[in-house]
């Protein structure tokens, strides 16, 4: 690493929620930035008003907020290169993009889109390949380097709508060093002549970022993989603009795959398969169609950033679980991979147990609360809930998984699990178990252990046959054939509790 401060930055634009693609760019820009002492702006790319929706840009913080990923600079904090919002810096690219077109490395170009459409549906008709605005096209279309000068004087003055578009050289290969994926060229003669500042008065990305990018001192670009084909455009800009040795290092991340690694992961196929794809649960201004988010099914900030981590990278070793700070210490560019990542629901879900497994008790009951308030009719004594977490945590994938697995002891059960039943109960069971009432009725230590002495016993003396009792037990303090230890569950209930819920299975099964 040179000696050049490092400082990257995460640049979102706010056309909807943060996909968790975007969070993993972000992570990986972080950890960067915490391995080498720099610093992490997070920037607002807001040039495209077409695609902007309300309420993205404070989305997008609150969702990095919760992942644990901090900024130096930024939107939110500001600082010494503000503003950090593209809207804002309007101005300051005005000059850049005088600065190409006097030194003909742009253009104006007076094109309708009209005009455009129709050249492309010319191809479409002659079977020729697509139509691109390039340096064999150029010279036949409406812009200042195919018109008089004098033309363009007046079609300036006059007012008529134009873009500006970079001129992109002939017969060069492009040559772009790319931390992960090594050399990179490209032909220009490949590339189209892109839009550098729109009709609106507003700049592309392609030129804000670039002007922006390095206004701001960054000294190393880690975007995803999608920019690549734009990365050579970007070279050429710093090359026009006079600074190419202060160009960035560039690292293009991998995508992040559906399960099948067939394509991009999208929001359809988490709706599909049942995961969120968003940090955050986001409602959407226009449709209110409300999309899930990591935080709200249940994960833990932890979890959920260090399973994004190991997607797209590895540290060389069998290591697994990563704290934080152990992350920006085994981190490194040149271990993350040039393919693309699959996303596993299962793998994320496994990093969530492990991370429920060692929260304190305490906080987990912290973070249940939503859940229990969703739930009108049901009360949790935080002491209760706190001697059953033990014996319950390890079924737990999900933070509402604690509820599932321990709401049988607040609320007695509304239904009982019929197919069980039928298969299960036997023609002793209902005898056995109306017999087994003043047992515990009269057991003057009803803890766990006693319990499981006097009922053991009692199915033992009458030869009973052990689950056909153990089971119907169990059926009716919780409904079903899951839980803890059965002794366990009958000591936290209480013998009346207990009783009552044997009462209660007994008349469910004879009406």
């Amino acid at each position: 690493m040179n000696s050049t401060e490092i400082r990257v930055r995460f640049a979102p634009s706010p056309t909807g929620p943060l996909h968790i693609g975007g969070v993993r760019t972000a992570l990986y820009n972080y950890l960067f930035a915490r391995k080498h002492n720099g610093k992490i702006i997070l920037r607002i790319e807001d040039t495209d008003q077409t695609r902007f929706v309300p309420g993205s840009e404070k989305y997008i913080i609150e969702s990095l907020n919760w992942c644990g990923i901090e900024f130096d600079e930024g939107v939110h904090l500001g600082g010494p290169f503000g503003p950090y919002r593209q809207s804002e810096r309007t101005a300051i690219y005005r000059q850049y993009v005088a600065i190409l077109l006097e030194n003909n490395y742009a253009y104006y170009a007076f094109d309708t889109a009209e005009e455009l459409e129709a050249k492309r549906k010319e191809a479409e008709e002659l079977k020729a390949p697509p139509f691109q605005y390039d340096n064999k096209t150029r010279g036949n279309l409406r812009n200042s380097l195919s018109l008089p000068k004098n033309e363009v004087k007046k079609l300036l003055e006059a007012g008529t709508s134009y873009v500006v578009r970079i001129k992109i050289p002939e017969n060069e290969i492009v040559v772009l060093h790319d931390l992960i994926r090594g050399v990179v060229e490209v032909d220009s003669n490949l590339l189209d002549d892109k839009v550098l500042f729109k009709s609106d008065g507003l700049p592309t990305y392609h030129l804000a970022n670039v002007v922006d990018d390095y206004l701001m001192k960054i000294s190393h670009v880690i975007r995803g993989e999608e920019w690549l084909p734009s990365a050579p455009l970007h070279v050429l800009l710093y090359r026009y603009l006079g600074w190419e040795d202060v160009m960035p290092q560039f690292s293009h991340l991998p995508l992040l795959l559906k399960p099948d690694g067939k394509g991009k992961l999208s929001k359809r196929d988490g709706d599909r398969l049942g995961f969120p794809v968003f940090p955050l649960q986001w409602k959407d201004p226009v449709s209110n169609e409300i999309s899930s988010g990591y935080r709200e099914s249940g994960y833990l900030p932890e979890a959920f950033i260090n399973m994004l981590a190991m997607l797209g990278w590895n540290p060389g070793t069998e290591q697994e679980i990563f704290s934080m700070n152990e992350l920006i210490d085994a981190f490194s560019i040149e271990r993350v991979s040039k393919s693309g990542a699959k996303y596993d629901s299962d793998k994320a879900k496994w990093y969530n147990h492990k991370y429920i497994q060692t929260k304190p008790d305490e906080e987990l009951f912290t973070l249940l609360q939503p859940y229990i308030s969703e739930k009108e009719d049901l009360k949790v004594d935080e002491n209760i809930f706190l001697k059953i977490l033990p014996h319950i945590k390890e079924r737990a994938n999900l933070i509402p998984d604690l509820l599932v697995q321990s709401e049988y002891f607040f609320v007695r059960p509304k239904r009982y699990d019929e197919q069980l039943i039928k298969k299960r109960w036997k023609p002793e069971t209902i005898p056995a178990l109306l017999e087994i009432i003043p047992l515990i009725e009269n057991c003057t230590n009803p803890e766990a252990n006693e319990l499981s002495l006097l009922i053991k016993s009692y199915i033992e003396n009458n030869q009973l046959n052990m689950g056909s009792v153990m089971l119907p037990l169990r059926i009716a303090l919780v409904g079903s054939a899951t839980g803890p230890d059965l002794f366990f569950i009958m000591e936290i209930l209480g013998i009346k509790e207990s009783v009552e819920r044997i009462r209660n299975v007994i008349a469910f099964v004879e009406q």
